[in-house]
Formats: C-alpha cells, sequence, structure tokens
C-alpha cells in the first residue's frame, strides 16, 4: 500500500525518508505518525503521515515529559540551584517520614527511592494534580529499603522532582519549564497546554493488537497488587487507564510531569536540539559537564517494576544500553509508553523525535523506532 508521506529531509538523509515510507506503507489504515531530527542543532528531518496529521498535530507525549521536567532539574543543578549530593529533605523536611531522611535528590533521581506509589493508590483527580501526589508520597513507606535497588518510578517520579523544584525555588517545575525552556525555544512540547492550541490535540486511540499479541496479554498475570500493579496504579479504586489518560482536557491542562505532556515530534527533537546543541543563536541549555552528569549510568541492571534490564540517569532514561546499542554513551531521553520516543546523542550531536497516535504493542518505544533510529544515526554519522 503506498501512502502520502509529508514533509522534508536534508541532503543525505533520504534512506531516512524511505525507510519512514516503507514502515508507514505496512502499518494499519488509520496510522498517524511524526518523525523529526536535528543535527549539531539543525532540523535535518521532518515528515509526517495519515489522515488528518499535520506537522503541527500534537500527541500524547506520556512518560516523554518526564524528559522535559527533568531537563527542568538539570538547569537547576547547573545553576547551584539544587544540589545531587544534598539530602531531599534539605528542600522537603516533611519527604523525611517513614525511614525516607537519608534519601539523596541523586538517588531520588536515578529512580531508588522505592516512592512507585501508594498502599491504596491514587484517585484520577490526585493523578491530574503533582502537588496532591507529593503530599501523599511524604507519609508513604518506601516499597523497598532506599538505594536498595531501583525501579521506574512511572506515576510518581514527576511530583517528587517537582515538589522539590517548587521547594528550592517558589515556582512550580512545569512554570519553571515554560520560562526558561518551551518559551524561549517556541516548543510545541507543552507540560499544560493552553485551551487555545487544543484543537491541535490528537486524541489517542487504544491499542489493537493482533490475534496473537491477545493471547499473550491473556497470559500476563494482572498483578494488581505487585510492585509493577502499584507503580500504574492498578490497585487504586479506580485503576488507572493509560490508553484514555491523555484525552481528559484537565490532564492536558494541568500537564502533570509524569505524564501530562502534550508534543509534537518538532516538538520532542527540538527539546533536546535545545539541550545539546546551539539552535538558531542560542547557546546549548546545558554545559558539558551537565550533559555528561545527566547521561551517567545511576541505575542499570534489573528494574523490579519493569522486571527487565533497564538503565537510568539522572531522572532520564539511557537507551543506548537497553534498545538502540549503536548510539553514543551518554545519551539520554525518555520514551512514552503508547510508543513515542526523545532523546539526544550528544556525541553525534544528534536528537531525535518520534511520536504516533494508536497505543503501540506492547506499550512503551514503539517498535519501529529502532529502524528509524537506526537509519537517523547512520545518516548523521556519513554526514559527519
Amino acid at each position: 500500500m503506498t501512502r502520502e508521506i509529508h514533509g522534508t529531509v536534508a541532503d543525505g538523509f533520504e534512506a531516512v525518508r524511505q525507510e519512514f515510507a516503507a514502515f508507514v506503507a505496512g502499518e494499519r489504515a488509520d496510522y498517524e505518525g511524526q518523525l523529526c531530527a536535528y543535527v549539531h542543532g539543525r532540523r535535518v528531518v521532518d515528515l509526517w503521515a495519515g489522515d488528518g496529521t499535520e506537522a503541527t498535530s500534537l500527541y500524547a507525549a506520556y512518560s516523554a515529559t518526564k524528559g522535559a521536567a527533568h531537563l527542568v532539574v538539570a538547569l537547576l543543578v547547573q545553576d547551584g540551584t539544587l544540589e545531587l549530593d544534598r539530602k531531599v529533605t534539605y528542600y522537603w523536611p516533611e519527604f523525611a517520614a517513614e525511614g525516607k531522611a537519608g534519601v539523596t535528590l541523586r538517588e531520588l533521581l536515578a529512580h531508588r527511592a522505592g516512592l512507585i506509589g501508594t498502599d491504596t493508590g491514587f484517585s484520577p483527580a490526585e493523578l491530574l494534580d503533582d502537588r496532591l501526589i507529593a503530599e501523599r508520597l511524604a507519609d508513604q513507606r518506601p516499597f523497598w529499603r532506599p538505594g536498595a535497588t531501583f525501579g521506574y518510578h512511572a506515576t510518581t517520579i514527576g511530583a517528587l522532582s517537582g515538589e522539590v523544584v517548587r521547594r528550592a525555588t517558589g515556582r512550580t517545575l512545569q512554570e519553571v519549564y515554560e520560562e526558561r525552556v518551551r518559551a524561549p525555544y517556541a516548543l510545541d512540547f507543552h507540560m499544560g497546554l493552553p485551551a487555545a492550541h487544543d484543537p491541535r490535540f490528537r486524541s489517542t486511540l487504544p491499542m489493537a493488537p493482533t490475534h496473537e499479541q491477545r493471547l499473550l496479554l491473556g497470559e500476563l498475570p494482572s498483578g494488581t497488587h505487585s510492585v509493577s500493579g502499584i507503580a500504574f496504579n492498578r490497585h487504586a479504586a479506580v485503576p488507572t487507564d493509560l490508553e484514555s489518560l491523555p484525552n481528559d482536557r484537565l490532564l492536558r491542562a494541568k500537564g502533570p510531569a509524569s505524564v501530562g505532556g502534550v508534543a509534537s515530534a518538532r516538538g520532542l527533537a527540538g527539546l533536546y536540539a535545545a539541550a545539546i546543541s546551539e539552535v538558531g543563536e542560542r547557546a546549548p541549555l546545558l554545559k558539558a559537564d551537565t550533559v555528561a552528569e545527566v547521561g551517567q549510568f545511576h541505575s542499570v541492571g534489573y528494574d523490579v517494576v519493569a522486571r527487565a534490564h533497564r538503565a537510568f540517569g539522572l531522572g532520564f532514561q539511557l537507551p543506548a544500553d537497553t534498545l538502540y546499542p549503536f548510539l553514543g554513551a551518554g545519551t539520554f531521553g525518555h520514551s512514552g509508553v503508547a510508543g513515542c520516543q526523545a532523546f539526544a546523542d550528544p556525541r553525534a550531536g544528534l536528537a531525535y523525535g518520534y511520536t504516533r497516535r494508536r497505543f503501540a504493542f506492547p506499550g512503551g518505544a514503539a517498535p519501529e523506532n529502532e529502524r528509524l533510529v537506526l537509519a537517523v544515526h547512520r545518516a548523521a554519522s556519513e554526514r559527519g
């Protein structure tokens, strides 16, 4: 099936367009997605496909929001406003309850604090509000001894980091992000989507697994009260339905820092381009030492929530270890559960962003990213 691919690629990136077109041709008729990449601050890939999709269409970022949130944290560490090896209680005294007094900011950002949720879960209203989540977590006993292991804080890490930011600056993480990152670069990556932009949002479509995939899903234990179940709020009185979560206008308006972002592929890639490269006449947001710090291994090995091998830096995933081994050491970013992917490879000067409308099986960075990332990285490497 031939489908129209919109957008442009720079000289030397024609193979990326071909790879994107080949993938789209094999997808369902209702496929919608966008692909964007920058190299050394210059946009070199800007593609989209699907009925109703435009370059400026916005999609749910889900956990890719954590990348934007932790770029703010990295900036505040770089400024000296936050110190990684200070205890969290220095900024947030109430955090000390239930054996958490010794947790450092570094451990918190590396998913080592054990605060993956609460015993009874979060209500839908609490999931919309980072301050309510943080208030609940301050009184919560960790689900493992802090520092003993690590596990993905899927619905909580943004609220935890955000509360530290609020205590240190007097402003919400979302406010700092808007002022220092999104607005100066005019990024289409929002933590708190203004109502005027809502018509551009393409509501998330549920996963559509094949017969074989449905069988696999049926064989997987629900684990409602397992560590994984608690981390994804499946044990709450109203369990979280990830597939429909961003279709709530109030969630998009509030932009909770773990899951509430809304972005285009241009916005995802642009965020990471701004982080590591000169874009236009603006210097990179992060200095070389900060880039190296956030992209270092801080937690690597068996993730007790994901039940798989994972690697984290400081709030960021490290996809070169787990997904794309051809990327450079120190690559940092964050994917989203519906299939989007975004990262910076500082050694290649590469920033990458991908979005899709329909949830990809089985959740997390969609499988097609592997071939698309490889094509982009190969073209960037050949261009030098």
